[in-house]
């Protein structure tokens, strides 16, 4: 019996696959748990509208990444740290820190977890963060560690 899955099924196949399973176990495991259709007209017809509109929204995602790397390039954001006497900062601004300047300053919310460098920022002066926004579409992130007077 050819069956569309529509989950992942170890064994059997990814999801939005079309494989043949014996009707056995189409009908006793994967109908009942709702892990695969029947090949009908209708079921190809709504797989290839759920294929489109996924293909678009992942369109809509990689432009709008784009358009925020974009934006990314024309803003900083500064910390003020305080400095020992050998020119050694007193601890360090983290990522989460940085995603929190970012929302307050200029309302952009990016993820801790996409930064490409994943170090502390523990020395003064300038970092050029690369944060992954999309699959394949790198922005900057600015940010400026200056001395508290």
């Amino acid at each position: 019996m050819e069956v569309i899955l529509l989950q992942d099924v170890k064994g059997v196949g990814k999801k939005n696959q079309t494989v043949s399973v014996n009707d056995g176990y189409a009908n006793n495991f994967l109908f009942p748990r709702k892990l695969a259709v029947k090949v009908s007209k209708t079921s190809v017809q709504i797989l290839a509208n759920q294929q489109e509109n996924a293909r678009i929204a992942e369109e809509n995602a990689r432009k709008n990444a784009i358009e925020l790397a974009e934006q990314l390039k024309n803003m900083e954001v500064s910390f003020k740290m305080k400095v020992g006497k050998e020119g050694k900062t007193f601890g360090s601004i983290s990522l989460k820190q940085v995603e929190e300047a970012f929302k307050n300053k200029y309302n952009v919310n990016i993820d801790k977890r996409k930064f490409i460098d994943k170090g502390p920022l523990d020395m003064l002066g300038y970092y050029n963060l690369k944060i992954e926004l999309h699959k394949g579409v790198i922005g900057v992130v600015k940010v400026h560690l200056e001395e508290e007077k």
